[in-house]
Order: C-alpha cells, then sequence, then structure tokens
C-alpha cells in the first residue's frame, strides 16, 4: 500500500536532516518507519531490526557529518532505514533482488557504506581501523562511529576490538544498540538524565580535574580515589565492563526517544578527543509494528507479508526443507542414541536446532555469536564420548577454521559438521553463499566429508555421521526445499567413501557431488533425446573418495564431468588429482570439473544464480557436447564458468 511521506520525501541525502527540528525529526521517524514496512512487506528481508533504529539512524545523520564522518553498521541487518535515507529511497524496493539493491552494507553500492557487512561482530575492528588511518593521515576532523548490537557483542571479536582500541585511547564511538539482553536497568527521565550529565563536557572536565588531583596524592590514595568514582558512576548507570576495558560508558538511554538521544549524541560527538566512548541505546525489535514487536524472532527476516494483518506470504506447500530434514533425522538418532547432543551458534530456527531442543533441552545448546567457541566446545564434548553435531551455515563455520583445524582435525576428535546452505543461497548473496567448505575441509587429514543429493540421502548422511567415531565428519545440504523423494522411515549407515551409479550410458558420464545431481539426470535425459545415453553417478563422498567408481568411468567413457555447487578447488580437483596420478588423464580421457565461477555472485533468484553460475543441465549438456568436439559452443555462462579464460576472451 502507498504510504504518505511528506517529510521523508524532502530528504535525499543526509545533510537535509541537518536543518530539522527535533519534532521534525519525529514525524520523520514515523515516515521512515512506515515507508520501511511498506517495502519489507513487497520485498521481504530484515524487518525486525530495521525497525528497532529508525530514530537512531536518524539521530546519527542528524548529528554526524555523514560520509566524511564514517558511520559504520555492524551486521547490516539493521541498515534498509539507512539506504532510505542516503541517496537509495528511489531504489529500495530492488532490495535483495537481482540487479538491486543488497540486503547489507556494501561498499561499491553507497559512499555512505564505508564498510560491507553480513557477518557479526566486525564493525568495531573496522571502525578502529578506520580511526588509526585518521589519525595516521593528520584528518582530524573526522568521527568514526560503529554500531553494534547486543547479540553481536556475544562474539569474542567484539572484546578483541574493544581491548584494542581501549589500549590505544583512539578516538571512536561504538554505540551498543541493546534490544535483548536485559544487562539495562529501567531506561527513563531520570537515566536518560544521567547519560546527558555523564556525557557533557563540565562532567568530564571535572572528573579529569579529580584524576588530576589524586594523581598528586600517594598511589595507594589515588587508586582508591579512582575506584570510587567509577564504582559510584556505575551504580547509576552499569557499564563497569567497558570502563575496564578503557571506555568512557555512557547509558542506557531510550533509543526511540529523540529528545534523548539527539543532545546525548551531541555531547558524545564533542568528547571524542577524550579517548573511546561507548553509548549504551536500548532499543525494541520491530518498534511500531505490533506484529513484529510481538514476535521479533518470526519478523527478523520475512518474507513478503500483508502490512494490515501481518500475515506473511507461502508458496503453495511443497516438499519439506532440508533444515526442518536434517533437524527430523536428528532427532530420530538422538532418540536412539543419548551420546547425541547439538551444538548452534545463535542460529536455533536457522538451522532446526530449535525443534531438537524442545525435544532434547538438555541436549541442545546455543552459545551465541560464538563460532569459534562453538566449535572447540564440540571438541571437548567429543574428547568425552559425547556425539556432537554442530549445526551451522557453511558460511559461518568459515569463522573458526583455526579451531576447525587445531582443535579437532589435528586431534581426529568426531565432532559431526553439518553445514547448512551448502551452495548458493538466492537473496542473501555471496556474504551467505556456502561456496568455500569443499575446499577448506577437503584439504583437512582424517575428514569424511558428504554432500546430500535429495533430502532421502540427508537422512541416510545424519545416520551415517552419527557412526562415525574415528574422525571429523561433515555433511553439507542446500538451502531451501527438497525434491520431494519418499523420505526413510529410518536413516542407514551408506559404506564410507562410496557412491552409487544412477543410470548407465556410453561416451558421457557425469559425477555429481551434492544437489546438482538432479540437474545430471535431467542432462542425461537431453543426452539420450541425441542418440547419447549417459551414465550418471551420485559420489556422495567428497572425501574419502570412491576410487573405483572413479577410475570406472574414466575407462569406459570419453568424457567425464564433475560438477559441485562449490568452488574449484574442491570435489574436482580430487578427482583430476587421483586421475593423474593414476595415470588415467594419459588416455585421451576428457574430464570437464564444473564447479562454481572464480568470482562472487550477486544476490538474486536461486534459479537465476545457477544459470550465472553455468551449473543448469543445459549448461551440462553444453560442456558435454563441447568436449566431443561437436560443434556446439558453449554458453556465455559456461564457458566463464568452466574455462579460465582471459577477460577479453570471457566478453
Amino acid at each position: 500500500m502507498a504510504v504518505e511521506t511528506p517529510l521523508l520525501d524532502q530528504v535525499k541525502f543526509p545533510a537535509d536532516l541537518r536543518n530539522y527540528s527535533a519534532e521534525q525529526l519525529k514525524r520523520l521517524a514515523d515516515e521512515l518507519r512506515a515507508e520501511t514496512i511498506d517495502v519489507v512487506s513487497t520485498t521481504g528481508g530484515h524487518l525486525g531490526a530495521s525497525l528497532g533504529v529508525v530514530e537512531l539512524t536518524l539521530a546519527l545523520h542528524a548529528v554526524f557529518d555523514t560520509p566524511n564522518d564514517r558511520l559504520i553498521w555492524d551486521v547490516g541487518h539493521q541498515a534498509y532505514p539507512h539506504k532510505i535515507l542516503t541517496g537509495r529511497r528511489d531504489r529500495i524496493r530492488t532490495l535483495r533482488q537481482g540487479g538491486g539493491l543488497s540486503g547489507f552494507t556494501r561498499r561499491a553500492e553507497s559512499e555512505y557504506d564505508p564498510f560491507g557487512a553480513a557477518h557479526s561482530s566486525t564493525s568495531i575492528s573496522a571502525g578502529l581501523g578506520m580511526a588509526v588511518a585518521r589519525d595516521l593521515k593528520g584528518e582530524r576532523d573526522r568521527h568514526v562511529v560503529a554500531v553494534i548490537g547486543d547479540g553481536a557483542m556475544s562474539a569474542g571479536m567484539a572484546y578483541e576490538a574493544l581491548n584494542n582500541a581501549g589500549a590505544m585511547r583512539s578516538r571512536l564511538l561504538v554505540i551498543l544498540n541493546d534490544n535483548d539482553m536485559s544487562i539495562a536497568p529501567p531506561v527513563g527521565a531520570m537515566s536518560a538524565y544521567l547519560s546527558r550529565l555523564i556525557s557533557s563536557r563540565p562532567f568530564m572536565s571535572l572528573r579529569e580535574l579529580g584524576a588530576r588531583m589524586a594523581r598528586a596524592f600517594p598511589r595507594q590514595i589515588e587508586r582508591t580515589a579512582k575506584r570510587a568514582e567509577v564504582f559510584a558512576r556505575n551504580i547509576l548507570t552499569g557499564g563497569t565492563l567497558f570502563e575496564e576495558l578503557g571506555f568512557y560508558y555512557v547509558g542506557p538511554i531510550d533509543g526511540h526517544n529523540l529528545d534523548h538521544l539527539l543532545p546525548v549524541l551531541r555531547n558524545v560527538r564533542e568528547a571524542e578527543e577524550r579517548g573511546p566512548i561507548l553509548l549504551h541505546v536500548v532499543t525494541k525489535k520491530g518498534k511500531g509494528y505490533p506484529p513484529a514487536e510481538a514476535s521479533a524472532d518470526k519478523y527478523h527476516g520475512v518474507s513478503k507479508f500483508n502490512v494490515i494483518t501481518g500475515e506473511q506470504a507461502k508458496g503453495p506447500p511443497g516438499p519439506p526443507s532440508y533444515t526442518r530434514v536434517f533437524a527430523d533425522a536428528l532427532i530420530a538418532e538422538a532418540e536412539r542414541d543419548p551420546a547425541i547432543v547439538a551444538v548452534t551458534a545463535a542460529m536455533p530456527s536457522g538451522t532446526g536446532l530449535d525443534r531438537f531442543a524442545k525435544r532434547f533441552p538438555d541436549r541442545c545448546f546455543d552459545v551465541g555469536i560464538a563460532e569459534q567457541h562453538a566449535m572447540t566446545f564440540c571438541a571437548g564434548l567429543a574428547t568425552e564420548g559425547m556425539k556432537p553435531f554442530a549445526a551451522i551455515y557453511s558460511t559461518f563455520l568459515q569463522r573458526a577454521y583455526d579451531q576447525v583445524v587445531h582443535d579437532v582435525a589435528i586431534q581426529r576428535l568426531p565432532v559431526r559438521f553439518a553445514l547448512d546452505r551448502a551452495g548458493l543461497v538466492g537473496a542473501d548473496g555471496a556474504t551467505h553463499a556456502g561456496s568455500f567448505d569443499l575446499c577448506y575441509l577437503g584439504c583437512l587429514p582424517g575428514f569424511t566429508i558428504m554432500a546430500a543429493a535429495d533430502e532421502a540421502e540427508l537422512i541416510h548422511m545424519v545416520a551415517t555421521a552419527a557412526a562415525i567415531d574415528d574422525g571429523p565428519s561433515a555433511v553439507r545440504y542446500p538451502r531451501g526445499e527438497g525434491l520431494g523423494v519418499t523420505l526413510p522411515a529410518r536413516g542407514e549407515v551408506l559404506p564410507i567413501g562410496r557412491g552409487r551409479v544412477l543410470r548407465e550410458g556410453g561416451k558421457i558420464a557425469i559425477l555429481s557431488l551434492g544437489a546438482r545431481l538432479a540437474d545430471a539426470l535431467r542432462a542425461a535425459d537431453e543426452f539420450a533425446a541425441r542418440g547419447l545415453p549417459a551414465t550418471v553417478a551420485d559420489a556422495r563422498f567428497a572425501k574419502p573418495l570412491d576410487h573405483a567408481l572413479i577410475e570406472r568411468l574414466a575407462r569406459e567413457h570419453e568424457v567425464l564431468i564433475t560438477i559441485e555447487e562449490a568452488a574449484a578447488g574442491g570435489f574436482g580437483a580430487a578427482v583430476l588429482h587421483h586421475l593423474a596420478w593414476r595415470g588415467l588423464l594419459d588416455r585421451g580421457l576428457k574430464v570437464r570439473p564444473m564447479t562454481l565461477p572464480d568470482r562472487f555472485i550477486d544476490h538474486d533468484s536461486p534459479k537465476a544464480q545457477l544459470v550465472e553460475a553455468g551449473l543448469t543441465a543445459r549448461d551440462i549438456v553444453a560442456t558435454a557436447i563441447d568436449a566431443l568436439g561437436q560443434g556446439e559452443a558453449l554458453s556465455p555462462a559456461a564457458r566463464r564458468g568452466r574455462l579460465r579464460l582471459s577477460p577479453n576472451d570471457a566478453a
């Protein structure tokens, strides 16, 4: 529905806000909130977080001179109002669509996005780097502001950055957007008054005077005076932890009250020369939209929805998602094996472990946004005979690679990694695509790596992982619905390192790993129509490889195509490595490894992304025909993806 936004219509860039009164900014907040709701109702996306920072976004852009002043949003889930205010309102309804705006901050998109986001807990580190660069360049008039949510503060990286910034005494403002932690006392007029007082220049000057006087006394008295001052201030306001890390703590204040936000932000802007400051702001996810306020988890990320009723659009009933199939399979295994436990890093619903937690509340652990800790926590569980399943998005496991190598792989501990969102992921784009797990896990000794071709295979692979007790294992599976295949009543333990042949043919063999198997079978149908029956095999395992199957396919066919929805250097590279050492490449065998292309693929529909990647049935056919030399040229997408051409050739 159309919303009337007369004040917002006049705002083209943040500089326009600096001419508005506080009362006008309050009315503008209502319009910006209504516009955000209207936009996300048609595009889908992260609604709750964006609604929670409407007033904070307005206040920051009104007080600070962006883009000269650097404003960094952690994760980027809350960046939609920011995008609307920074010259992108005319494109905001292209959000998360092919060729449109990213759902996160992105440097290539706007000068108002000084740092790209999507994974959490990076803003303080990035902001500190910008602040140090500013000082080295002598650009003293530039402020740096990092906004980080309470959830992101559960990650160790945030505290590493706070510790470093506090020790360096850098001019940096960190805003803690607290909407869930309940770490604040009640927020009201007295709290706002204290925050204004504490952030004011007279109070800071008085504090410095007291500190200088204390230094004139014997050391013991100086220490006692400092402790008394910090203790007295934190009785009223909290923030002892941040003070110990070297930050001047201000807050908490009501993040939806512009009468509180504006004066405090002006105060801390003028006080930054005194060192790093942490401003604690309390907000409410989904603020101003009752359905989102009532159910913050369901409105964190939404599909298209009806603004009046809040009802989210649902497609026609289809097969269960891979995530749900995994969760149900893990529950079934845990029913039979009390040693099975599950671990997630702040993604219980995203990984399906919310279902596991309802059945086994004492055997499911959400450790927060702390992937590194999660992996070593799993390793510790494994040392004592438990069977931990670490359910995690493929892209988030990248954040804990050292722990996977050092704490799990080297010790050969049987931690089971359930890699959700493996491959391309649609609207979330390159930051969330699970493109690299086959490369970064496949090179580790002792790993068993499986990839599910369909939801029935996933059930078998969960059972297989549960049975592996001599080292780490991983199961990768895609985002979205399954194929609708018949599901087994119980998962069977697969023979380790053995694939399966689904169709026998002649000159052409297609060896698929994971979710591209359906396209491989469609390609085989096309080959059959051309009088070229093809063999189709499902590798099932990226490690260990089925050497016997690979060698048979190589000896009995003229062309061998491997296909995986992952970056080059994974499964196909391992197959080539084996064939080379067996001397099977010397016999004229034409091997064509099909992988994701050597570039990041932007957000789009999953179907469009696969076309862009050159991993469709049509691309398989074109690749094989080209290898046979029968005159049919590869499609442009296939050529870009399969062949490492020069930029001129690719054009």
